[in-house]
């Protein structure tokens, strides 16, 4: 146990003016507000901010950010107070520990709406002083370290996949590159415990077959940059577990097929000497193509500074080799903690390294709930990058197989909304255009346009596809007015009332709705049957024995058999539409069909438009809860593909690794360059399709993939 004066010594190491009195007064406090507290280890809690505090002097942050780290869990779970605790050390340090106690009871659960309130919350909560996040890092690894002692094999795999999904890429956006590595590898060792041990075991097997290889390679680089003119440290390491792992997962190869396990770091003393130091490891060695990376001229959100390379080196290894200076090192490991001024930084969201955040509100904003909002959120997080260029010369960074439209979304959501075509490059392309790095982009515009919801299926950003959804939802609430009148109108006459003589303001009162029309669209949405209008409107409706049964009045349908949908009368026969392929999660209306009962179609059916004219054979349908529990159903993909050996394998080997089953594939264009396909694949709603398309895009394989609606 680090005892208190060590404590204060290590803070003392980077910051002379440390405040002592402070931490020994947070010392103390902490371990008697703990008291006899003990952890799953059995060891007293105390221990844990103790190594948590001790984390972050790790990171060289400020007096008030240790203080945090000591006193992080002491609302949560002790008598303390927040009064107390302010008028102890300040407001300050008292709102810190109160917004790690709100991340704290925020964790992140298995039920997905409630995991996506919470995170919605937790984004909040660290735009508002970034040192939350800090401390919340730190609480996370400690607690990463220390998983072996939960004895709930169900408890330990949640909070490894949480960490492995939320924590190591938040920690990989404010640069701390470390930790986020660490993070997910502790994480690796509980998610895939069978992957890592054989990945250790061919690394372990690799190092006693090639001997002193690392070794060797590291003392001849050294010499070929000191030939250079290059004064240089190299320190050479093998890659991560669960690093290798994903790009076997990414790529879509086995271990043997991995030509670069190996990494090396170079580290000199000015930006000047890593060019000359990538001089001479270029002239001795044939570098990789499109493997050379300037992160020094164009530095990632995160501003992580570096030269990577790869070349076929000593013993044609192929090795990785990442050039940089000293207090880039410093950054690329410690990130935002690098840049920390004691008892400067206010911890605000300022500056570029914090920009991704910005956009995190911004995709928050325009979500229409929880749920959406993380789903956008884990594709940024996830994303490999590529960056691109205004005609200005302003750089915009993008998730990997970002297209055009992403491109102007990420510039202004005006832009992105008004967006016709774009010139890459100088040259005319359409929206659809996946970009590549150093891409120069103009986005070409008119007042005319709007987006449309195919748009969506183009988009791969969280931040565009947001926006898209938000102004179709907005200008959707005028159809949604319409669709509901005219289901109350039919609903009314065949009752036998006249809706021209009501207000409908009762029945608003009723049913909670502040007007009218907000009604109506909550009836054309399908949130509220028509039958539920008219009881409000009417309390005696509910009790009438003479009155008809109406179509779109949501009476329930055949039950859970095969189409578990309801809104239907008993006995119709449903079927799914062929044309749209409806799954559940998807907005859905039945039509009347005369010998074949009621199809059901997703709201943009493009079939939809010959039964407008007869809008009593529509109906009003929506999904059983429990649909999802019915099996798989059938849903169509449209996948365009670079043409080459493997690719048709690649893609169908992802589907099938995230459980869609492929049950008819039809090749539809195919030329020198790439292929289209046409995919039928049996998913569990929308959600499970989703993430197979997301998947997908990741392939570097696949130009674009989109959903068939017709």
């Amino acid at each position: 146990m680090i005892r208190q004066y060590e404590l204060v010594e290590r803070v003392r190491a980077y910051d002379p003016n440390v405040d002592e009195a402070l931490l020994d007064r947070a010392y103390v406090f902490s371990m008697k507000a703990h008291g006899a507290q003990k952890r799953a280890s059995g060891d007293p809690y105390f221990l844990h901010p103790l190594e948590v505090a001790a984390i972050l002097t790790d990171m060289r942050l400020d007096d008030a950010t240790i203080v945090t780290g000591l006193l992080h869990d002491t609302l949560e779970d002790t008598v303390a107070t927040y009064d107390e605790v302010e008028e102890m050390f300040g407001r300050e340090v008292a709102q810190l520990v109160d917004g790690v106690t709100k991340l704290s009871q925020l964790e992140l659960s298995s039920e997905d709406a409630k995991q996506a309130e919470n995170f919605r919350k937790f984004v909040l909560a660290m735009s508002n002083d970034i040192r939350v996040l800090l401390v919340k890092l730190a609480d996370r690894l400690h607690n990463m370290r220390t998983l072996h002692f939960i004895r709930n094999p169900d408890k330990r795999r949640r909070i490894a996949l949480e960490t492995v999904e939320i924590y190591a890429p938040l920690a990989e956006r404010i640069g701390m590159q470390a930790m986020k590595s660490e993070l997910e590898d502790l994480s690796f060792q509980y998610l895939n415990p069978d992957a890592r041990e054989s990945i250790v075991a061919r690394l372990n097997f690799l190092t006693e077959k090639a001997g002193n290889v690392q070794e060797r390679i590291t003392q001849e680089l050294e010499q070929v940059l000191k030939a250079g003119g290059a004064v240089a440290e190299v320190f050479g390491r093998q890659k991560q577990p669960y690093s290798i792992w994903r790009k076997m997962q990414r790529d879509n190869v086995s271990f043997e097929q991995l030509s670069d396990v190996m990494a090396f770091r170079v580290i000199v003393r000015s930006e000047a000497d890593c060019y000359k130091a990538l001089g001479a490891v270029h002239g001795m060695w044939r570098a990789v193509p499109g493997r050379f990376k300037d992160y020094i001229s164009n530095p990632k959100p995160n501003n992580y500074r570096s030269l990577h390379t790869t070349v076929l080196g000593p013993e044609q290894q192929r090795i990785e080799i990442q050039i940089r200076t000293h207090d880039m090192h410093d950054i690329a490991t410690f990130g935002v903690a690098a840049h920390w001024r004691y008892k400067q930084s206010t911890g605000k969201i300022d500056g570029r390294q914090f920009s991704w955040l910005r956009q995190m509100v911004e995709v928050l904003e325009n979500a229409e709930s929880p749920e959406e909002f993380l789903e956008h959120t884990k594709i940024d997080l996830y994303s490999d990058q590529v960056f691109c260029f205004t005609p200005k010369g302003d750089l915009i960074t993008l998730p990997r197989g970002a297209t055009a439209i992403d491109f102007a979304y990420m510039v202004h959501t005006d832009v992105g909304h008004t967006c016709v075509g774009a010139k890459v490059n100088g040259s005319m392309v359409p929206l659809s255009t996946r970009l590549n790095n150093g891409d120069q982009v103009e986005i070409v515009r008119s007042k005319a346009q709007t987006p449309s919801p195919s748009w969506e299926a183009i988009a791969v950003s969280g931040r565009a596809r947001a926006a898209i959804r938000r102004f179709l939802r907005l200008q959707g609430r005028s159809e949604y007015h319409d669709l509901g009148l005219k289901l109350v109108e039919r609903a009314f006459i065949r009752a036998g009332y006249n809706l021209g003589d009501q207000t409908l303001e009762p029945a608003c009162k009723v049913l909670g709705m502040k007007t009218v029309d907000d009604l109506l669209i909550e009836v054309g949405r399908g949130n509220i049957t028509v039958r539920q209008v008219l009881e409000a409107e009417f309390p005696g409706e509910k009790n009438r024995k003479d009155r008809r049964p109406t179509f779109a009045e949501g009476l329930p349908g055949d039950g859970p058999g095969v189409i578990p949908v309801s809104g239907a009368n008993p006995g119709v026969a449903i079927r799914l539409g062929e044309c749209c392929h409806p799954v559940p999660g998807d907005r859905i209306v039945g039509v009347v069909t005369a010998g074949k009962g009621v199809i059901v179609h997703t709201i943009d059916c493009e079939s939809l438009a010959r039964a407008t004219e007869d809008p009593d054979v529509w109906l009003n349908l929506s999904w059983e809860p429990d649909a999802t529990r019915h099996g798989f159903h059938l849903a169509s993909i449209e996948v365009r593909s670079h043409n080459e050996p493997g690719a048709l394998g690649k893609i169908s080997t992802l589907i099938g690794k995230n459980h869609g089953n492929i049950t008819n594939l039809k090749l539809t264009e195919r030329s020198l360059r790439v292929f289209t396909l046409l995919i039928d694949v049996e998913v569990q709603d929308v959600k499970h399709l989703t993430e197979i398309i997301a998947a997908l895009r990741t392939l570097t394989v696949v130009e674009a993939v989109e959903r068939v609606r017709s």
